[in-house]
């Protein structure tokens, strides 16, 4: 699948003690690409409220490569890779453009629940097929 793709600017709130981007900075990105992508393909959470779902994150997995900095413009991309019956892995990159580093990777486990319920249901077949699955 052709991985959805956007650039931003590191924003100071970004920045740690250490004067490089905070590790946690690397997970909400990673949350706002998933939300973003979804959106684009019309899944955001207003649809899948409508279909009586959302999605919760079973686990994380981020590994650092480079540290990124203040102002860097850095380069999301993300795709899912996997998707069966209420869950779907989604693969995230970081990349520097000016040099092409891959500053990070991860992983993220989703399920999809019921909104009323939190628990896992299938996830509605044409959400796969808007997804390229």
């Amino acid at each position: 699948m052709k991985p959805y793709t956007y650039t931003f600017s590191v924003p100071k709130e970004a920045i740690d003690h250490n004067g490089h981007v905070h590790n946690v900075a690397y997970l909400q990105w990673m949350i706002e690409a998933a939300t973003r992508h979804s959106e684009s393909v019309g899944y955001g959470y207003g649809a899948c409220f409508a279909l009586g779902g959302t999605w919760v994150a079973k686990s994380h997995h981020i590994e650092y490569h480079f540290p990124a900095f203040l102002e860097e413009v850095l380069q999301m991309n993300t795709w899912v890779e996997e998707s069966r019956k209420a869950m779907s892995i989604r693969r995230y990159e970081i990349v520097r453009p000016y040099d092409g580093k891959i500053i990070c990777q991860g992983r993220t486990e989703w399920v999809f629940v019921d909104v009323n319920t939190l628990k896992p249901v299938r996830i509605p077949s044409n959400m796969f097929h808007a997804f390229g699955l």
